[in-house]
């Protein structure tokens, strides 16, 4: 083959090239041209939980509950459900207790509950106050949780000292007491007492409130 004939050929053939290169079968894409979507997805892949059917059934079978209160508000639109709902009342008391925290402007408020509230209107747009219940087996677990609450939170120190020594000196007490609410999560953390020294189960009401 003469040289004429070569070049003529090796020039076919780099044409060749650059039009299998450019074109492109119908239907077919690259890579970079595949279109990433996730429309549809009804998957919840926020850390924090809703309070809609689909939330509420999720922190009964997981027993967790987090609750983004991080500006100071828990707004209704952040957990799903609308204006004019009052929120559900969770109760797992035959399920198990619920792992809940609450996430606040300088910390995290919580513990182990079987029962969660939500306190609102119907022209509200967000919750006033989420309200949660601790139990205790004996005194003594009930007198730690209340100390936890004094070192965690800022509850006052002082109230809760001199409602202890009331119970402590007398072992049938009856009380239903306030302790001095805390701030340090900036939060109003509030723990009344329900304490009957008769009974095996003594309960903290847990108040949690944005702060005025």
């Amino acid at each position: 083959m003469n040289t004429t004939v070569r070049l003529a050929a090796a020039a076919l053939t780099a044409a060749a090239c650059l039009t299998l290169a450019a074109c492109q079968l119908p239907g077919s894409a690259t890579p970079a041209q595949t279109p990433q979507t996730s429309q549809g997805s009804t998957v919840n892949t926020s850390d924090f939980s809703t309070l809609d059917t689909a939330g509420v059934e999720r922190i009964r079978s997981e027993l967790r509950a987090r609750l983004d209160l991080s500006s100071g508000k828990l707004l209704k639109s952040a957990v799903g459900v609308s204006d004019s709902s009052y929120g559900p009342e969770i109760n797992t008391r035959d399920e198990g207790k619920i792992d809940l925290t609450i996430v606040g402007p300088s910390g995290e408020i919580g513990g182990q509950t079987d029962r969660i509230r939500f306190n609102t209107t119907n022209i509200q747009p967000d919750f006033s106050e989420v309200t949660y219940f601790l139990t205790a087996d004996s005194p003594e677990e009930l007198f730690a949780l209340i100390r936890d609450g004094v070192r965690k939170y800022g509850i006052d120190a002082d109230s809760a000292e001199g409602w202890i020594s009331s119970a402590s000196a007398d072992p049938g007490m009856k009380s239903d007491f306030s302790l001095a609410s805390g701030t340090s999560m900036g939060l109003e953390v509030n723990y009344d007492l329900r304490y009957d020294g008769g009974k095996d189960v003594q309960v903290i009401i847990v108040h949690v409130r944005p702060v005025e």
